[in-house]
């Protein structure tokens, strides 16, 4: 009797050890996690009104497929420049998904940079909505591994001797620094617009470029103090942080948004634009 009190004791020890190790393991989310969670939150998923009905057609921009490292391919859309330049912009998409508001900010830049490529990654894999539900479960159907996957495999596509910027918005706005983060000693700009910055001081000091922040002070997620702490982090990793915060909320930036903020978005698309051509010469 008193042998099996002993095992019995034994076995629930271990289980609860087990389960405080699970939810310890659980509570350390990555920071696209982190992002992705946030489709869970009726807040978040409701302060993103379904966008404005944009038909936007490019004669340079076309459809492009890539191998990936994962055995697959992934889907993508591309802006050659009309004069060959090692000089590319990796943009990910937001919330909805690699829609036409992405492919026309895409080409603005593009117009106005005059001397890049500009490749809009699909991390959804060929899926758009303009539904914010259905938004919300894509996005939380990313799949870290898949979507690194996607990005080697556009680091791939562009060669070893690009140099590299990033570009996103909201979802994207993560991957932006994470895609910067992949692209290693190639990487020459970052710019996040309201993504979840990486809170991992030690994967921060492996930046190899400055990162321009674009952030909503009535955000109530990527919020001030989140900010904050994005600021201190790169401060103590020894990176330069150029941020800029508005008086606006999440998603200001998005023209096909009900609640775009104009004069928000003007700002922070004159001060990426100065940060790209002070880059990518």
């Amino acid at each position: 009797m008193k042998k099996l009190i002993i095992f019995a004791f034994i076995i629930c020890s271990s289980a609860i050890a087990f389960g405080q190790s699970n939810m310890a393991c659980c509570s350390k989310q990555s920071a696209t996690k982190q992002f992705a969670m946030l489709a869970n939150d009726k807040r978040f998923v409701m302060s993103h009104p379904a966008p404005k009905t944009m038909h936007f057609q490019s004669s340079i921009g076309k459809a492009i497929t890539y191998s990936t490292p994962d055995g697959k391919t992934a889907n993508a859309y591309e802006l050659k420049a009309k004069t060959p330049t090692n000089n590319y912009i990796l943009v990910i998409h937001e919330f909805f998904g690699l829609n036409d508001f992405v492919k026309k900010e895409s080409e603005d830049i593009y117009n106005d940079l005059g001397n890049v490529n500009i490749i809009d990654l699909d991390l959804y894999d060929g899926k758009v909505t303009a539904d914010r539900t259905e938004a919300a479960k894509l996005m939380q159907e990313v799949k870290d591994d898949r979507a690194i996957a996607i990005i080697k495999g556009a680091i791939a596509y562009v060669g070893p001797k690009a140099h590299i910027a990033t570009l996103g918005w909201c979802f994207g706005g993560g991957w932006s620094l994470q895609t910067t983060l992949l692209a290693g000693k190639q990487s020459v700009a970052c710019v996040i617009f309201y993504g979840m910055p990486e809170q991992d001081v030690s994967k921060l000091k492996t930046l190899h470029t400055d990162v321009l922040g674009n952030f909503g002070n009535q955000d109530a997620w990527i919020n001030p103090k989140v900010v904050a702490k994005f600021a201190a982090d790169m401060k103590a990793a020894g990176k330069k942080l150029y941020l800029h915060q508005y008086d606006a909320g999440h998603g200001f930036a998005n023209p096909s948004s009900p609640t775009a903020n104009s004069a928000a978005a003007a700002d922070a698309y004159k001060n990426t634009i100065t940060f790209y051509k002070a880059r990518l010469k």
